[in-house]
């Protein structure tokens, strides 16, 4: 192997090919008992991830959310993951990762059992909406702490390229079994019988998150060797304060967005100040001996591309999650077991694909099998684009949900190599987090944005299409005047009925055309239903359209990264 120096005027920076540098005392030591409790925490994160995708029907109809509530709930758990992972990273660093990983999942022991006691339909609206995203949100902190930690863990214990890729390999594995198991368990969970009635089963989903927190603290416990990296690294309060608001800030403005306008003061306020924070951010980390996150890692060429790459092909992946969630469960009505077929279509490629990915990384380049990845993304989501609505099956989705599955198992390994083939061994901890932080940021702007575009297309088709037909008008003034023209016994379920189909394309899709009358015949109820569906039919293929572009500018960044030469890797960053 050889080494150089190199000299930019202000940073000496030595160099490896190919190869991640290390101390002269470090000791590589990758246990089983690590490896194990490594896997079941970061499975238990991504099983908390995806289990809302799956219930998201059932969650609405129990809740009577409305598209951006419906956004928040899986947004609450996605945004602490995004925010604080740079943060937990050197948490483990300095204090030593198996204690982390113990505490992340404690907190997910709490939050499930927050989601788990949401209130039911006695209790006011707010407070069963506010008391779910809290647990979300709490499950999300945990995680957060997870998703780094494991990562580096396995990772600075990993002895050589090749081990590492391996090993990595294995994470990522972790990574889609969580993913697999999460939609089919969540099915399976959500037919037990709740006290609630037909719609509240969702909850049993939670209470088995936190039974599976609860094995995942007492396995780090039990089988885990603690490492940490505390050399160079202290708590940089200010940099986690302002990483941390500029974040949240830019993140509620996406998410709320989709609701207020994007125009609106609030929303406009909302982005200028979270970019004028993340400003501050910079300008405070160059100037920090010990940054939270140093910036001089970017001034990789491998490193800056396949961040950008993770941002955008992270977004299209779970973007495409969304629209297929949404467009089965809450639009189409399929029952949570059906909806996880899907997702195990999207899933099963990272379990079959686990001991291809790391020898593709190994013999194409990280950049050869990003370009491969996420191409397979591309035309995944074109091909989705092209399927209509109108009597949709499982059975017609299955090839291209397989197709983007096989791209975001290969796209998830070959980016998490080049980001920790970047690094030197002391800095496994802030890569692994820099990393985990800017997929969940695009895992996060997924469903955020995708759902904005969404429902704003189906919310622009259905008001051209009552505008535009008097009688479709008269026909819904009528229908928003039937609680005053009800029995009083039924007043309050015909108001719900008539608050969901103004709440947006969502509720109004939710509420059916017809329902029977006392005699048993079907009786027309919500004239806007058949409207709503087509418009969010045709809203489903535009942001697939959008996922498809967007993997496709992450597929030409990855050819970019795949024609360059492979860059020297830096030993030291002094």
């Amino acid at each position: 192997m050889q080494r150089r120096e190199r000299r930019d005027g202000v940073h000496n920076v030595t160099t490896n090919v190919g190869a991640v540098g290390r101390t002269p005392n470090s000791v590589p030591s990758l246990t089983a008992g690590t490896m194990v409790a490594s896997g079941i925490a970061v499975i238990l994160a991504q099983m908390a991830l995806s289990v809302v995708s799956v219930l998201n029907g059932m969650i609405q109809s129990d809740l009577n959310t409305s598209a951006t509530e419906l956004t928040w709930i899986l947004d609450a758990f996605l945004i602490p993951v995004s925010v604080l992972e740079l943060t937990f990273g050197v948490l483990g660093d300095i204090f030593g990762r198996k204690r982390l990983l113990a505490g992340g999942a404690a907190l997910m022991i709490v939050g499930g059992l927050i989601a788990f006691l949401t209130p039911g339909a006695s209790s006011p609206h707010a407070l069963r909406v506010t008391m779910l995203i809290g647990g979300q949100a709490i499950l999300g902190i945990g995680a957060a702490a997870l998703l780094p930690t494991s990562l580096a863990m396995i990772a600075s214990g990993a002895d050589g390229p090749g081990k590492r890729a391996h090993a990595i390999s294995i994470w990522a594995a972790c990574v889609a079994a969580g993913q697999l198991i999460s939609p089919v368990g969540s099915g399976l969970m959500a037919r037990i019988p709740h006290s609630g009635g037909p719609d509240t089963s969702w909850r049993w989903v939670f209470l088995v998150l936190a039974a599976i927190a609860a094995v995942s603290v007492i396995a780090t416990l039990v089988l885990s060797k603690d490492s940490s990296a505390p050399e160079g690294r202290s708590l940089d309060w200010s940099g986690q304060v302002l990483i941390v608001l500029s974040l949240l800030v830019i993140l509620f403005g996406v998410v709320q967005g989709a609701e207020d306008g994007y125009g609106s003061a609030r929303i406009v306020l909302s982005f200028v100040i979270g970019l004028i924070l993340l400003a501050v951010f910079v300008a405070v980390e160059r100037r920090r001996a010990s940054p939270l996150i140093d910036l001089r890692l970017f001034t990789s060429r491998a490193f800056s591309i396949s961040a950008a790459i993770t941002v955008i092909g992270m977004f299209a992946y779970l973007g495409t999650a969304y629209v297929v969630a949404v467009r089965l469960a809450a639009a189409q009505g399929y029952s949570p077991l059906k909806t996880s077929l899907a997702f195990i279509a999207m899933n099963i490629a990272g379990i079959v694909l686990f001991p291809v990915s790391s020898k593709m990384v190994q013999r194409l380049s990280p950049g050869g099998t990003l370009a491969i990845g996420m191409a397979c993304v591309t035309v995944g989501d074109f091909v989705l684009a092209a399927i209509p609505s109108t009597n949709l099956s499982i059975g017609i989705l299955v090839a291209p949900l397989v197709v983007v599955g096989i791209g975001f198992k290969l796209a998830l390994t070959a980016i998490t190599v080049v980001a920790m083939d970047s690094v030197p061994l002391e800095k496994a901890g802030m890569a692994s987090a820099a990393t985990s932080m800017l997929r969940d940021l695009g895992l996060t702007l997924g469903p955020a944005i995708i759902g904005s575009i969404t429902m704003s297309s189906a919310a622009s088709r259905i008001a051209s299409a009552v505008s535009s037909d008097p009688t479709l008008q008269r026909s819904l003034n009528s229908f928003y005047d039937l609680p005053s023209n009800v029995p009083p016994d039924q007043q309050a379920s015909v108001a719900a009925a008539v608050g969901a189909v103004k709440s947006g394309p969502l509720g109004a899709n939710g509420v059916p055309a017809a329902v029977p009358s006392p005699s048993g015949q079907m009786t027309p109820f919500n004239p806007l239903k058949p409207v709503a569906f087509h418009a969010l039919s045709d809203a489903f293929t535009v942001a697939l359209i959008v996922c498809g572009i967007a993997a496709a500018i992450a597929t030409m960044l990855a050819v970019i990264l795949a024609m360059r030469r492979r860059e020297s890797m830096p030993l030291t960053l002094n």
